[in-house]
């Protein structure tokens, strides 16, 4: 590595971290669009239909922002078994709209990326 260089893991900030940071409100939305959920179960679904890819250890930020910005509201409290309070949160018309604007873009620049790396380069690997 080059003197003054950090590793990604040096700095806190992989490939990973950025992706999930730019997709995570895009995917929360799809989500709730589905079913209210609370954050926990959330977190366990991204999992779950990412086959282990897609984990995060802090949701909390995500779901604050898309409350603030009017995407999100806060639904039902609920006590669990274990006696956890469990705050719901729904999608709302507004974050209907948002999410129905973002995969479009998303799958833009997916699509770009491709693009550029099926154009230069032979990484041995399968990019379709």
């Amino acid at each position: 590595m080059a003197r003054g260089k950090k590793s990604d893991k040096d700095s806190g900030h992989s490939f990973e971290d950025y992706f999930k940071r730019a997709a995570s409100p895009m995917l929360v939305l799809h989500l709730l669009s589905e079913e209210p959920m609370y954050v926990y179960q959330m977190t366990q679904e991204l999992e779950r239909r990412s086959f282990g890819v897609y984990t995060l250890s802090l949701l909390y930020p995500v779901i604050y922002r898309l409350v603030d910005q009017g995407y999100l509201e806060e639904g039902d409290k609920q006590i669990s078994p274990d006696n956890r309070v469990r705050q719901y949160y729904h999608i709302t018309d507004a974050g209907r709209e948002y999410l129905h604007s973002l995969f479009p873009r998303y799958l833009k620049l997916h699509q770009a990326v491709l693009d550029i790396m099926d154009a230069g380069t032979d990484l041995g690997g399968t990019n379709r």
